[in-house]
């Protein structure tokens, strides 16, 4: 169970606790279980949606202590015996667990998970509290310089915590009661109440739209970490939360405040934005890392290379070359989730692992078969408004549907399998710039889905998608169709029709000089989808796509931007008309600085297939520039001994090729044309 926080990630449920150093001094203990104390007693004022009476019995008993500890620090004592020590230190240990059984009980889009797991928090609660009591009762209160009050106080602390009784509150229990028999009836096929739903989403404080899609976006993502460990119980478990859940945000709530969500995606796209995408490669296989683990030297590697390596019988870390005092692998859940993020913002595949285990978002499995029923009625619902609601309805449906088509395969498939596809295409014609954004969204997001690439092309989607992409209300909406186009294009079929459709072309390239970067990222990942039919590059050379790529690489600050570029141009240069259009923008200096200043080994690789591309069409007078920059060729062999399989492979052809044109130009022993015969061999 993952607890998100703005510094770290921890999986909800987890104590990860550190024992103070035996070093540490008295005082320095003393302070920090003191502000540690403090924190905890704050939660008093927090919201808990479960086990209420536990988390304040628990804040209540550390208050108490607190002015033990205060008075201590008020004594200045400048040691402690050796078992006060000990107590201190085991306490700061303890306090430690309270606090982030406190903060995941108080955890915003934890509540229903938390509700359902009450009885082991319980549990959890009391070993706990008795655990502090334990630790109490060795602690030499009579030989302390406390006042009899303080003493008198811990005393009762130790008292209470052995007789309390931490269970699970009866209100507690009525609800998740309440939870059980909502699923029962869904699972019997009857919908429930929603003044019943609305009881539970009340009770555990959910009572927004925003509240309801944490809650969502929580359990999708312990969805996604339970089919990485195959607990099938707890996966069908936590389905059938996220169904009740997505079913109770589409249906229950009238008012959208997802100001909240967009604010959090733009927060996360700018810090995904300042990372090095290298730093996301495994030092061992230099390929983006699918599982990162971190060892005890707190280098990061992915999972199957560094079991590669300990299994070659090696001791050390790679990277820092010290022998390791064991060979646990902490999973880097953080970096796993940036790594995920980037690939998503960046439209590139996430790796996988080849023993990888089924993932649920990305199979057609349900889950569970009660979530199949939830997610039955609640589509079900959704394609009644888009066919016969209001406009505002109709709106809500398609801002609900861009919303469940992000969440999983199986989502997709059954808003497909419902055919509510044609009635959201003709939203795409709505004159509601709103409606218009959202339907376009739904779409893009449908489009994902093999099924729906069929429905959308026989109902005249893609004449539709172009459309927005050229007089879309808004920039947003021109951006979605953009990046429909893309995942229509991975059908041979539908990229040959796109590249016929009118407009289609210009559209893209009118975005791509947005000043947006997203619309520059999407209109170049469509337009590199349309060039893998070759009949698309003349349309494309044609529409004016070079001085526009050529433009970006001058002027942009973006390393990922340019290396789209330079991707799209090396592509465009594999024939002779292309290479021409580049070599007449000017480009070919541009194209060299880059790969002397770029950071990422994508963005030199890029660079050097293109460049690769202008020796093969364009001869001794293209070799001759790049020859003449001194530093081109250790860019170059950094790729060789860094970069990808293709990449090596490309970047030994231009090395082969840069040094047999230093030494013919030396010997002018060959022709021109025998120096490009021995190039296109190279390659």
């Amino acid at each position: 169970m993952i607890r998100r926080s703005k510094d770290f990630q921890r999986r909800i449920m987890s104590f990860p606790a550190i024992q103070p150093c035996e070093c540490t001094a008295p005082a320095t203990l003393l302070t920090s279980l003191i502000n540690l104390s403090r924190t905890i007693c704050s939660y008093r004022y927090k919201f808990f949606g479960s086990n209420k009476r536990n988390a304040i019995k628990s804040i209540r008993q550390i208050g108490i202590l607190l002015t033990f500890f205060e008075e201590l620090q008020d004594r200045k004592s400048e040691e402690f015996s050796d078992s006060t020590d000990l107590v201190m230190s085991e306490l700061h240990l303890i306090f430690q667990k309270i606090l982030y059984l406190l903060e995941d009980c108080a955890l915003e889009g934890a509540r229903l998970l938390m509700l359902m797991k009450s009885e082991l928090i319980a549990n959890r609660f009391r070993v706990l509290i008795r655990s502090v009591a334990l630790a109490l009762e060795i602690l030499p209160l009579d030989s302390m310089d406390v006042s009899l009050d303080v003493v008198e106080y811990v005393e009762l602390v130790i008292k209470q915590a052995r007789r309390a009784k931490f269970g699970i509150d009866r209100e507690d229990e009525d609800i998740l009661n309440e939870v059980n028999s909502i699923l029962y009836l869904f699972d019997s096929r009857i919908v429930p109440k929603n003044s019943q739903i609305k009881r539970v989403l009340d009770y555990i404080g959910v009572k927004s739209w925003s509240l309801c899609n944490k809650e969502v976006r929580f359990l999708h993502s312990e969805i996604e970490f339970e089919w990485s460990n195959q607990d099938k119980t707890e996966i069908s478990f936590l389905s059938n939360l996220m169904g009740l859940m997505n079913y109770c945000r589409c249906m229950l709530f009238d008012v959208v405040d997802s100001g909240e969500v967009v604010r959090l995606d733009q927060r996360s796209n700018e810090i995904i934005d300042c990372l090095n995408p290298d730093d996301f490669r495994c030092p061992i296989s230099l390929d983006f890392m699918f599982d990162p683990v971190t060892l005890a030297t707190g280098q990061t590697y992915d999972r199957s290379s560094i079991q590669k390596w300990f299994r070659a019988a090696n001791l050390t870390c790679p990277n820092t070359g010290k022998r390791l005092k064991n060979r646990e692998l902490v999973p880097n859940l953080a970096l796993r989730r940036i790594i995920r993020q980037y690939c998503s913002k960046n439209s590139t595949p996430f790796p996988e692992s080849n023993k990888q285990k089924p993932n649920l978002t990305r199979t057609i499995a349900s889950g569970s078969p009660t979530v199949e029923k939830i997610i039955g009625f609640l589509v079900n619902f959704l394609a009644n408004f888009l066919e016969s609601g209001t406009l505002e309805e109709k709106n809500r449906a398609a801002f609900e549907i861009k919303f469940l088509s992000k969440t999983s395969l199986f989502y997709r498939y059954c808003l497909v399998e419902v055919g509510l596809i044609p009635n959201l295409l003709e939203l795409l014609r709505s004159t509601d710039a709103l409606t218009q954004k959202n339907a376009i969204a739904a779409v893009s997001n449908l489009s994902k889905h093999s099924k729906s690439k069929k429905v959308i092309a026989e109902n005249k989607g893609l004449e539709a998608i172009v459309d927005v992409l050229v007089t879309g209300y808004r920039v947003e909406a021109r951006q979605f169709a953009a990046g429909a186009l893309f995942y229509m294009a991975s059908i041979e079929e539908y990229r040959k029709l796109i590249g016929e459709i009118p407009n289609a072309l210009s559209g893209l390239l009118n975005l791509l000089k947005d000043k947006a970067d997203r619309s520059k990222k999407n209109a170049m990942v469509a337009i590199y989808g349309l060039l893998m039919d070759s009949g698309n590059h003349r349309k494309v050379l044609s529409a004016g796509a070079v001085p526009l790529l050529v433009d970006l690489i001058e002027t942009s600050d973006s390393e990922i931007l340019i290396s789209d570029s330079m991707e799209i141009l090396a592509t465009l240069a594999g024939k002779p008309e292309g290479t021409a259009a580049i070599l007449r923008s000017g480009a070919l200096n541009s194209i060299v600085g880059f790969l002397n200043s770029c950071s990422s080994i994508a963005g030199r690789e890029y660079s050097v297939s293109l460049l690769v591309a202008l020796c093969i069409n364009g001869g001794s007078e293209v070799i001759g520039v790049i020859a003449k920059n001194q530093s081109v060729i250790s860019s170059v062999y950094s790729i060789v001994s860094e970069g990808t399989t293709r990449g090596k492979r490309k970047a030994s052809s231009l090395i082969r090729v840069l040094h047999e044109f230093t030494e013919l130009e030396s010997s002018n022993s060959e022709s021109t044309h025998l120096l490009q015969d021995r190039i296109v061999q190279a390659w």
